[in-house]
């Protein structure tokens, strides 16, 4: 697909697109992705909506896009997000930043759970056609302030909202997680991206090795990288089997295209006891514990960071903390040993 225009973010013109090339007209401003990978298509095709959820499918025949591939869906609302500031101009347009932020959401009930009224609305710009990830999902406004909405089962819910409240008492920056009725939501971390999301495959592509990631985080700043090991590290003791390149990253200024630090911790709902209790309680032979740790034995400068990392002591009394917040009736003495075997087995293999 030859494309003609700009790359925007809020009103600034920040590349050109011209067919095949790309013109850079503001470095500071250019997301990673650009700087890494310098392919625009491939930038578009990465906002896109996963076309194998059920209901992105049907939000598909709703909007009368059944034809459409990746790059087409994500162009019908000009490449807009609701965590960042960049979009797609295309060339001889008279559009703004203004009228292509989403406003309303129309089909947040179609494309959380399939709402048969919801299909035949009207076709207005919506938010899901770039709204990632393999889940049904949504965003919601509320009151000025976006939410995400996400479906769960009772022990993703408990999950995602224990790591959420886990790592606040360890001093974590983390996303904001809340049960609403038979869903879990998250707000907005950009404030309606006041500073901009830039995912890790943007800077990593879809290489999650740990040494790796922490050498390019590293490279962005020494900030970045002792959040990618907070993250890590609550991987680990919580035992998430699904950090991507999708769900963790970095944020930056908007206006200057300053890096603020890594992205509070998100996406936690494939852990845990999201897929029912794991039955190796000792943690003895935890792949996730093995990883962890021949990374620190092998990178010095990510051990010397994590010696450095100042977080309460893990006990009993500070994950029933964490439990007794969420409020759900789970097996508090297995989640105890659990995390406590986990953090056990951290401590003697690096010597801390």
């Amino acid at each position: 697909m030859k494309l003609f225009g700009f790359l925007m973010s809020k009103d600034r013109e920040i590349a050109e697109i011209i067919g095949d090339d790309l013109k850079i007209l503001d470095e500071k401003l250019l997301p990673y992705y650009f700087k890494n990978f310098n392919d625009f298509e491939g930038w578009l095709e990465k906002r896109a909506i996963d076309q194998t959820r059920t209901n992105s499918r049907l939000l598909k025949k709703a909007l009368r896009l059944t034809e459409s591939d990746d790059i087409d869906l994500v162009l019908k609302v000009n490449a807009a997000t609701i965590t960042d500031t960049y979009w797609f101009k295309p060339k001889n347009s008279n559009l703004s930043f203004k009228s292509v932020k989403f406003k309303k959401n129309d089909f947040s009930k179609l494309a959380l759970y399939g709402d048969p009224d919801s299909f035949n609305k009207v076709y207005s710009d919506t938010p899901e056609l770039t709204n990632l990830g393999s889940f049904e999902k949504c965003w919601k406004l509320v009151d000025g302030n976006w939410w995400l909405y996400k479906q769960a089962n009772e022990l993703e819910l408990f999950s995602e909202l224990f790591i959420c409240e886990f790592g606040k008492l360890l001093g974590f920056q983390m996303a904001h997680y809340e049960k609403d009725g038979k869903y879990i939501k998250s707000l907005d971390f950009t404030q309606g991206a006041k500073c901009n999301l830039e995912l890790a495959n943007g800077i990593v592509g879809e290489n999650e090795d740990y040494d790796y990631n922490f050498k390019k985080f590293s490279e962005i700043s020494d900030d970045c990288a002792r959040g990618y090991l907070e993250i890590l590290l609550l991987d680990t003791l919580c035992f998430n089997m699904d950090r991507h390149t999708k769900n963790y990253g970095i944020l930056r200024d908007s206006d200057s295209g300053q890096v603020l630090g890594m992205a509070p911790n998100f996406d936690n709902n494939i852990a845990l006891i999201s897929r029912g209790y794991p039955s190796n309680v000792t943690r003895n032979n935890d792949k996730l514990i093995s990883l962890f740790v021949e990374f620190l034995l092998k990178n010095r400068k990510a051990q010397d960071f994590y010696i450095e990392m100042k977080y309460p002591n893990i006990t009993l009394t500070l994950i029933s903390k964490a439990i007794e917040s969420v409020g759900m009736d789970v097996d508090k003495i297995f989640l105890t040993e659990f995390i406590i075997n986990a953090y056990n087995i951290i401590k003697k293999e690096v010597n801390t």
